[in-house]
């Protein structure tokens, strides 16, 4: 029997304002905070005269980037700090279309192959003339042992039988017909330079060289990444010389330091801050709907995680209506599958939630399931997390299964995620952005995709087939009709439980003119100024 909805909202609303949820202590304790409540603050942030700030834009972002290789930018902490420096091919507006970028203007030759012409005037940030030769090696590159990471798009680009006709002109083939335009300006499709990473291969992970509006200086590790903007850069120069995204975990810790003013931008503003940032004058809310999701992960290679009625009693214990109102208080929304509402070939033929109590209790009852033993719940230092993991506890508690919350730093988090030691875990996907809804439903559940993607570890046959069936078909009915089919089979087997499509909500000083949120978990702040 399902509780009333405003009484299930209000009473987890109070659930997380006042219960204090002792947490196993896992990974590395965040940095200490400083006298301003920073954390991991650098000192002599809030020294900073209006003329120098005037300057400097600087960022906040919630977690560390685990590297600087764009192979390996597999989080949305990576591409943040990775954005500023290199470019694609092709990038996407604000309406969702492609628009170019490196590349000028482009030509399908067949099904398996795709011409692009080149700009002749783009450089290096160590002073190379950016060539079509350097386009080859990065996609070599990014589609060989090093780019497991971002295998799941890359590895549909055959780079053995892509061509550079000349130095402004390449030939990109795949191996079978696949939506390639769509996936050019992901983080593995960035342009790099052959010269610095055939010279040291090591120093140029650490060390990013491309072509865009800024110039990596340093990285200091669960600190902040500075940049110098880039004189030499081929389009429109930023309006301020310096750029310093910062790490601070701490979500309340982000909002302080915007009101201060010791930060410009804050990405992922948690939902409990969104009206006083609104209230402030001088702060404001930039926000839009994402094609991100968060799940609930299973490890579908163990039980019981193993057996689809116990995942299926864990789908009907959860209410996601309740979730998303009572944890995102209006920044999300459920979601019934993976491709979310703004994204092609999303299925709306069965949108509602599955929320039964009742319905779990005698599936849990069908299966024999020892309600006494504890399972583990996990997740990264967040505080949406955070919250969600305590509703999701409750919720499970409810129906006889029982969680212990484990809360991590970004890095160890997803580093355990790959051993396959989980049990629950709450994961996020299609931050990326995408409108194409291959990106969210092959690389969190391909086979091919454990465990650098697909870390629930499942190996579905049946479900390995549709998904690379439709990555070969033209879009049209026939691969909308596939691609809702993996849909149905998704949600039928509950292999992972979708929670919420997000928002992007970022919190922005008033002064803070021409940034505009992207659907992803990544954005781009070049295009900013000081009014």
């Amino acid at each position: 029997m399902k509780k009333s909805g405003f009484l299930r909202v209000l009473s987890l609303a109070l659930m997380i304002a006042l219960i204090t949820l002792t947490v196993t202590a896992c990974g590395s304790t965040p940095a200490p905070s400083d006298s301003n409540g920073e954390s991991g603050a650098p000192a002599e942030q809030s020294s900073q005269t209006p003329s120098e700030t005037k300057d400097t834009l600087t960022v906040a972002i919630g977690a560390d980037p685990t590297g600087m290789d764009p192979c390996a930018a597999s989080t949305a902490a990576n591409v943040n700090n990775l954005n500023p420096v290199y470019e694609t091919l092709v990038r996407y507006d604000e309406n969702g279309e492609i628009q170019p970028l490196l590349a000028t203007s482009w030509e399908r030759v067949d099904e398996r192959n795709w011409r692009f012409h080149l700009r002749d005037d783009v450089y290096f940030h160590n002073g190379e003339k950016m060539t079509a030769n350097d386009v080859l090696y990065s996609l070599t590159r990014a589609t060989g042992p090093d780019g497991a990471k971002v295998s799941y798009i890359m590895s549909a680009i055959d780079a053995a039988s892509s061509v550079v006709e000349d130095d402004n002109t390449i030939v990109i083939a795949t191996y079978e017909p696949f939506p390639l335009l769509g996936y050019l300006p992901y983080v593995g499709a960035v342009v790099v330079s052959e010269k610095e990473f055939t010279t040291d291969i090591e120093h140029a992970k650490a060390n990013p060289i491309g072509t865009g509006p800024f110039k990596f200086v340093s990285w200091d590790k669960n600190d902040k990444c500075v940049y110098v903007r880039n004189e030499e850069y081929w389009g429109e120069k930023p309006a301020y010389k310096n750029l310093i995204i910062r790490t601070v975990v701490e979500a309340n810790s982000r909002v302080i330091e915007l009101e201060t003013g010791n930060v410009d931008i804050i990405y992922d503003v948690p939902a409990n801050d969104i009206p006083r940032l609104e209230q402030n004058p001088d702060t404001a809310i930039a926000r839009t709907m994402s094609t991100a999701f968060s799940y609930l992960g299973m490890n579908n290679a163990k039980a019981p995680f193993d057996n689809q009625k116990f995942r299926l009693a864990v789908d009907y214990a959860i209410d996601q209506n309740a979730l998303a109102e009572s944890v995102f208080r209006g920044m999300a929304k459920f979601t019934p599958g993976v491709v979310t509402p703004n994204m092609k070939y999303f299925d709306d033929s069965d949108v509602t939630d599955r929320y039964d109590v009742e319905k779990a209790k005698a599936l849990l009852s069908e299966i024999g399931y020892d309600t006494t033993q504890v399972l583990q719940l996990w997740t990264l230092e967040n505080i949406n997390h955070v919250n969600t993991c305590t509703v999701l506890q409750s919720m499970l508690a409810e129906v006889g299964i029982n969680v212990e919350i484990g809360v991590y730093e970004s890095g160890t988090f997803w580093s355990i995620l790959e051993s396959g030691d989980q049990d629950f875990f709450i994961g996020t996907w299609g931050g990326v952005g995408f409108p194409e809804p291959d990106n969210n439903i092959f690389g969190p559940f391909h086979s091919s995709q454990i465990p650098v993607n697909n870390m629930i570890f499942l190996a579905d046959d049946k479900l390995d087939a549709m998904l690379e069936e439709q990555r070969a078909l033209p879009d049209g009915p026939e691969r909308e009709a596939l691609v809702k089919e993996v849909q149905k089979y998704q949600r039928e087997n509950a292999f992972a439980i979708p929670l919420v499509n997000m928002e992007q909500v970022v919190g922005i000083r008033s002064n803070v003119k021409g940034f505009t949120p992207t659907p992803a978990a990544n954005h781009f702040v070049h295009g900013v100024y000081f009014e």
